[in-house]
């Protein structure tokens, strides 16, 4: 395979990404690992839901397993640059396997909703480390940044259906054998994925300067937050990716009380997840610069559909409204990508750890929001309310997008790779 395998005027294949070598094995362990994540999560949701019957508390629970990533995120980034990211997936991966085995050991004792709580908090504390080292892998992995924007749509897609296999099977696996099974399939994962990292990714070195002790840490993490402040281009993707959680979060924070105890509250979970993946299919499809300047019109579409859920539909009307809003969330896979590039490589782990922790925050408190106006009003109208906030935000950040600058921005990252195939 060569670097200007993605060049011409051809979009290249999910093929061409699957033969770059050892991409194929961390793949496969990324999404395997992603099933059994989300299969915890709705397990751990539904036994909230069996217990107390309460929407906010169902949507707290899912807030829990992502406040913690902010704060892991936001810490850890000067972590990933200082040290090899292999090592850094390797222990992040084994210390959420002995977090898993604390949740079953409380499911099974039957402990307070707080103890697994302050697990499921550590164990995503701790997932911080893993995204952004992956994100940072990928990076270096691909030369050809068009087969790298090819690989951040088939890792969104892997991520969209693993997502919905997980939660789809989460409702079935707590019916049928119990939630401890579903957290078992998580713990295998996890070490799984361990040990391919480990045999598959080779040892690199760290780049670029970094303070020494405490205070250098310090100082590299307060560089990289006002580095991303004051960027023209990656302070307003960040912005635009936080203000959409809300539109994004809501389906999933309040499917489990639309659905009641009729069982299909995973399906209806699933079914946003599962209209990204055609969404994701779709722009992907297109060239780079067209995705790119899809991002504005898709992000003002993906909360419409949503405000229809406050006539209280029928529930398979719900999860087409659903559908329809998760395949607009496709304008996530070139935001990723464009500031992925657009990063500096020396910067990407702090970088990627503290824009994380900022769409990880957005989404905790856009899980808590849909919640708590699900239970002040109903869910479905938990639903539309936030949905309605979410359009109105998009449409402030749209109207001051730095259009000019993004396409600038653009054009010079993915010119990069055809300098190197010249």
């Amino acid at each position: 395979m060569t670097r200007s395998e993605g060049q011409g005027g051809s979009v290249p294949t999910y093929g061409a990404v699957l033969r770059v070598p050892r991409y194929l094995p961390i793949f496969l362990a990324n999404a395997l690992s992603m099933w059994g994540d989300y299969i915890a999560r709705v397990t751990i949701a539904a036994v909230v839901y069996e217990r107390t019957s309460s929407p906010l508390a169902t949507a707290t629970t899912l807030a829990v397993s992502l406040v913690p990533t902010f704060f892991g995120r936001s810490l850890v980034g000067p972590v990933v640059d200082r040290f090899p990211y292999k090592w850094v997936l390797i222990w992040s991966h084994l210390v959420r396997a002995a977090c898993v085995l604390g949740l079953m050991w409380l499911v099974f004792a039957g402990s307070t909703l707080w103890l697994m709580f302050l697990v499921l908090f550590a164990l995503e504390l701790v997932g911080g480390a893993s995204t952004a080292s992956n994100m940072v892998l990928l990076t270096d992995l691909f030369e050809d940044r068009h087969l790298y924007a090819r690989a951040v749509g088939l890792g969104a897609m892997s991520e969209q259906f693993n997502q919905a296999i997980g939660l789809a099977v989460g409702g079935g696996i707590i019916a049928l054998v119990g939630p401890e099974t579903g957290l078992l399939l998580d713990l295998l994962t996890f070490v799984g994925a361990a040990l391919v990292i480990l045999f598959v990714v080779p040892l690199r070195p760290v780049r670029g300067d970094r303070g020494r002790g405490l205070r250098g840490f310090v100082h590299d993490l307060s560089t990289a937050a006002g580095d991303l402040a004051r960027h023209p281009v990656l302070a307003r993707l960040v912005t635009l990716s936080a203000v959409a959680s809300l539109g994004i979060a809501a389906p999933e924070a309040l499917a489990i009380p639309i659905a009641g105890r009729n069982g299909w509250g995973g399906m209806l979970m699933a079914a946003p997840i599962v209209g990204a993946i055609v969404g994701i299919i779709v722009i992907g499809r297109r060239d780079v610069r067209q995705q790119n300047q899809s991002i504005v019109p898709l992000a003002l579409l993906m909360p419409v559909p949503l405000l229809l859920t406050f006539l209280q539909p029928p529930i398979w009307v719900v999860a087409a409204l659903f559908f329809v809003s998760g395949t607009l969330q496709a304008f996530m896979v070139p935001l990723q990508a464009t500031f992925a590039l657009v990063t500096e490589p020396a910067l990407r782990g702090r970088i990627f750890s503290l824009a994380g922790s900022v769409s990880i925050a957005a989404a905790g408190l856009s899980f808590l929001a849909a919640g708590w106006v699900g239970q002040h009003t109903s869910a479905p109208t938990g639903v539309s309310v936030c949905a309605a906030a979410c359009l109105a935000l998009i449409a402030v950040v749209a109207a001051t997008w730095p259009h000019r600058r993004v396409r600038t921005a653009v054009d010079h990252a993915y010119a990069a790779t055809s300098s190197r195939a010249a």
